[in-house]
């Protein structure tokens, strides 16, 4: 691939741009809004001028409702050699695309798994992708050498492609990200409108469950538009097992004991059911998960506090596998949980005492 074009430069489309200028390709770059495409291009994603003639590879990065429509017009006017989308959802926009009659040889659907709770070319990069799936949908019509473009660009962001049929894309993406983003706001909304002094209890459990609450309405009215029915159903069983938990904790309110051991029943089944969901999530680089222990540090919020913490477990020889930071409420200081191998756990437990650090058990 020596030239791109991509088409709508918000988080997604500058962020391949950027990735692709840094590989040595020519990347063209146009959107709806004229100082969007010149931000982008300002950055280092290319250039806004409009390509002599057909590119390899044409990019759109439209949001899902306008993903075919932008896709038909650069069809027919022939700006590539090849076209791909990087929209959530696969299924609604190749069914458009049959329905006005275009030749899809040329055409595959694509989603880079990968994105950031901002949006536009100012909050992009071009590592966003790297070691984060994309999938890939070719039909049996998809032209090899189009299947090799979108490989090709996988690469370069690189990221791991993965090949999928489209409603199963669509239905897979609404189990792992978009209901758990409904679920998530409004489990955030609940806290619109709390007492300041609940608000203020706020730990780290909460802050994982809300993060992705933080992402643009508007985006996420386009994404949920273009892939009501799959979440709807996800949502459904969710609803039913809300109302299962619901009678659950009532019974535990009841003075009858039969009724409050059925309650602990209903309780236990549900956390139960997390556990083993839980852990088929996949681990460090899509690993099977793996259990870490927890090195607990506590540190003051001050400048290169976490560079000697890391700085001194490498010096013990510890490969440190995660990291999270817990900052105390009303004080400048913080929890750092290191995840380490087991057997590395007491090691690292000694090496950080010996050098200073306040090890919480």
């Amino acid at each position: 691939m020596r030239t791109a074009l991509v088409i709508g430069t918000g988080l997604i489309g500058t962020s391949a741009a950027l990735a692709l200028a840094q590989r040595g390709v020519t990347v063209h770059l146009v959107d709806h809004d004229p100082e969007q495409a010149r931000t982008a291009a300002a950055l280092g994603a290319g250039t806004d001028e409009a390509p002599e003639g057909p590119v390899d590879l044409a990019i759109v990065a439209a949001p899902p409702a306008h993903v075919a429509a932008t896709l038909a017009d650069a069809m027919r006017r022939g700006l590539a050699r090849g076209y791909l989308d990087v929209a959530s959802v696969k299924g609604g926009p190749r069914r458009e695309l049959e329905e006005l009659g275009l030749d899809l040889s040329s055409y595959i659907g694509t989603h880079p798994m990968s994105g950031r709770e901002k949006s536009g070319p100012l909050a992009a990069t071009g590592d966003l992708f790297e070691g984060r799936p994309w999938v890939l949908t070719p039909t049996r019509d998809t032209d090899t050498e189009v299947l090799n473009l979108a490989l090709e660009l996988v690469s370069h962001c690189r990221a791991v492609p993965v090949v999928m049929d489209a409603d199963a894309h669509d239905r897979a993406v609404a189990l792992v990200s978009h209901m758990p983003h409904l679920v998530s706001s409004l489990v955030a909304a609940r806290l619109e409108h709390a007492e300041e002094a609940a608000v203020r209890l706020c730990g780290q459990g909460i802050r994982d469950v809300t993060r992705i609450a933080a992402s643009d309405p508007r985006m996420w009215i386009d994404i949920l538009s273009a892939n009501p029915g799959p979440v709807a159903d996800l949502l459904a069983d969710v609803s039913a097992d809300l109302d299962e938990t619901v009678q659950a904790l009532r019974a535990l309110q009841a003075s009858d004991e039969a009724k409050r051991r059925e309650g602990v029943s209903g309780i236990e089944d549900v956390l139960r059911r997390g556990n083993a969901g839980q852990v088929r999530v996949p681990g460090k680089h899509g690993s099977a998960p793996r259990v870490y222990e927890v090195v607990a540090v506590l540190i003051d919020d001050q400048p290169g506090q976490l560079a000697r913490i890391f700085a001194d477990a490498g010096a013990a020889g510890i490969n440190v596998e995660d990291v999270r930071i817990e900052h105390a409420t009303g004080q400048q200081a913080g929890l750092v949980q290191l995840m380490v191998e087991p057997k590395a756990a007491v090691v690292l437990t000694g090496a950080l005492r010996e050098r200073g650090w306040a090890i919480r058990q």
